[in-house]
């Protein structure tokens, strides 16, 4: 039966167990080809169905919502002096010459050292490192470093997507399916991932149907990367990430709202645009950065139909759609997908929650 959302605000409270064979580890030959669990919130019903199908559930008049962002390949192989092996996911670009990065490697890192990369012809100094975690690092004279993405980057995957250092044939997949069919602004540095199941087919056969669509763009940032360290959901803290929303959107939202039609968000990015704005004053056009932190009992503004993957564990992704579905709803529901055999997180199959 329906719950009414309870408010449980401890992280711990928001953690299931998930063996490591539910996680997709690769995408399928055909993004639509996905399941789809579809959740029925007015009475707790859930469908299986596939994710092509979704067309049943939109009708003429609902506004679906994408977010546009365009992952950059900003993770490149490295090493130390040494020869341990150094990954290097480049974040932000902080001005003469320097650069904010996440760093994966067995070896104890220092201050000042050097870390090389393209075949040790460039070197990086390590400045320092930062309270998040992260370190600045500053090249020696002025590099292309955004030529260096297009030319030896790879996507920055997820941690819990494994690759050899030199399968090709996956990280060469990954360029194209770690992307969404209607990525258009670079910046991310991970993908909205609720958008990567839809195929440009599905998409017009959405249009055909009468549905409107329009685009907001999220640059998905580090706080997709760091865990929740507070106990207490409500100490949490997310990292500003930078967001758009035209005002062609926000007018599409308008009238859906008058004629009592549906506004539906695709991932749990294009939803925080559409609260941030929702919070705003009343600009026809807004841009700028958000921290919007969406947790159990917020109250949905804008939103009224969440597509979105099955989250990680005690993740503020997990806290959203609790915060839209009810926390013993959703997670129900994910116990329901693993007995059914669902395929979890980045690379696995969706959810609709109606």
């Amino acid at each position: 039966m329906f719950e009414t959302i309870k408010i449980c605000t401890a992280v711990s409270d928001y953690d299931y167990d998930l063996p490591k064979e539910f996680i997709a580890q690769r995408p399928l030959e055909n993004r639509d080809d996905a399941r789809l669990l579809v959740f029925h919130r007015s009475t707790g019903e859930i469908e299986h169905r596939k994710f092509y199908e979704i067309v049943d559930y939109l009708s003429q008049g609902d506004v679906l919502i994408f977010n546009n962002t365009k992952v950059v390949p900003a993770c490149i192989i490295g090493c130390k002096i040494s020869g341990a092996s150094v990954e290097l996911l480049f974040i932000e670009d902080l001005g003469e010459n320097q650069w904010k990065v996440l760093i994966k490697t067995g070896a104890r890192l220092r201050e000042n050292e050097e870390i090389w990369i393209d075949n040790k012809t460039i070197p990086l100094k390590l400045i320092k490192k930062l309270n998040d975690g992260s370190w600045s690092i500053k090249c020696y004279r002025e590099i292309d470093i955004k030529g260096l993405f297009q030319r030896i980057g790879r996507m920055p995957l997820p941690p819990y997507i494994k690759r050899v250092k030199n399968n090709d044939v996956l990280l060469h997949l990954d360029r194209e399916r770690y992307q969404t069919v209607f990525a258009q602004k670079e910046g991310a540095i991970a993908a909205p991932t609720a958008g990567l199941h839809f195929s440009k087919d599905t998409i017009e056969r959405i249009k055909d149907n009468g549905v409107e669509i329009g685009f907001v763009t999220l640059h998905v940032g580090l706080s997709t990367f760091l865990p929740m360290k507070t106990e207490d959901m409500r100490d949490h803290h997310m990292h500003k990430e930078y967001y758009e929303c035209p005002e062609v959107v926000i007018h599409k939202i308008e009238k859906a709202k008058k004629q009592n039609k549906r506004v539906i968000a695709v991932g749990t990015t294009s939803c925080r645009v559409l609260e941030t704005i929702a919070t705003g004053d009343a600009a026809l056009s807004y841009s700028g950065w958000t921290n919007l932190y969406i947790y159990p009992p917020y109250r949905f503004q804008n939103v009224d139909v969440l597509i979105t993957n099955f989250h990680l564990p005690r993740t503020t992704l997990l806290l959203l759609v609790s915060a839209f579905a009810g926390r013993e709803n959703i997670l129900n529901a994910y116990e329901i997908a693993k007995r059914k055999g669902y395929r979890f997180f980045s690379y696995g199959d969706c959810m609709m929650i109606i």
